[in-house]
């Protein structure tokens, strides 16, 4: 087998003992394989060592690569949801991967943000879970519209849109609802808005179609904090926020063996043991 043939694999873990060893024991498994060849450069497929936020990590460390690389995660703690082998599976892990099709990698899409500051300054970010707005210490006041049209002036502590994979995070914490990853539509979620007879807003979580934009114009301020998945940003002047799904996807190899419900499940109602 040739070095053009061979399936080229980053690893990138936690800073715990525990990710650590797991990347280690990773690593001389893959280079004692033929299959396999350890390039952090210009991977093929990025295995994470740790959680969700590893992988989180992982995405954006290598976001300017999403159309050739694909993902697959092992845990070392609780159950992820992008994370879906436990240490014991690693040899059925990487038997699978020698076999994996790139043409069968499962593709979800990514949430685009783009920023407009009064100055002209345009910035785009974008993310795998969800993007979050909020004002330092104060309410945020800001207009919502949906695909160009009025939809509310939001009053209270901020206003997060998810994606269908980031239901699941942050997302449900703050009351939205759970998705499969194969809806294609945004997700927006109020943080503890005002209602009362002068302040008004739905007070729901909405589930916004693919083809609409949702925009978000903050009241002159300059203090508004960003957060997209775990890294976060500080603007001042935001003439807009606009929230799409832009056909950006992230892929993960095919070889996972959880179904989405079944994770749903064990993570949030039993412990993976059935019911009697």
């Amino acid at each position: 087998m040739t070095g053009t043939d061979r399936k080229r694999i980053a690893i990138v873990a936690n800073e715990t003992q525990r990710s650590q060893e797991v990347a280690q024991l990773l690593t001389e498994k893959l280079s004692d394989d033929a299959v396999f060849e350890m390039d952090a450069v210009k991977p093929d497929i990025i295995l994470t060592a740790g959680g969700d936020g590893t992988l989180l990590k992982a995405f954006h460390q290598y976001e300017a690569m999403l159309d050739t690389v694909r993902f697959i995660g092992v845990h070392t703690g609780h159950l992820g949801f992008y994370t879906d082998f436990v240490v014991d599976e690693i040899p059925e892990m990487l038997s699978a991967l020698k076999d994996e099709n790139p043409a069968t990698a499962w593709k979800y899409p990514l949430l685009k943000v783009i920023v407009r500051l009064k100055n002209g300054v345009v910035e785009t970010h974008h993310a795998l879970n969800e993007a979050t707005v909020r004002r330092h210490s104060r309410t945020l006041v800001a207009n919502v519209t949906i695909a160009d049209e009025f939809f509310e002036k939001f009053r209270g502590d901020g206003l997060s849109v998810a994606t269908p994979t980031g239901s699941t995070a942050y997302n449900k914490s703050i009351g939205g609802a759970v998705m499969h990853p194969r809806v294609e539509a945004l997700q927006l979620t109020e943080i503890a808005s005002l209602n009362n007879s002068v302040f008004r807003t739905l007070g729901s979580p909405m589930i916004v179609a693919k083809k609409d934009i949702i925009k978000i114009f903050p009241e002159p301020a300059d203090n508004y904090s960003l957060s997209v998945d775990q890294l976060e940003f500080d603007y001042e002047d935001i003439e807009s926020l606009d929230y799409s799904l832009d056909g950006t996807t992230i892929a993960f190899a095919n070889i996972a063996h959880t179904h989405f419900w079944e994770r749903v499940r064990n993570s949030f109602i039993t412990d993976g043991l059935t019911d009697n």
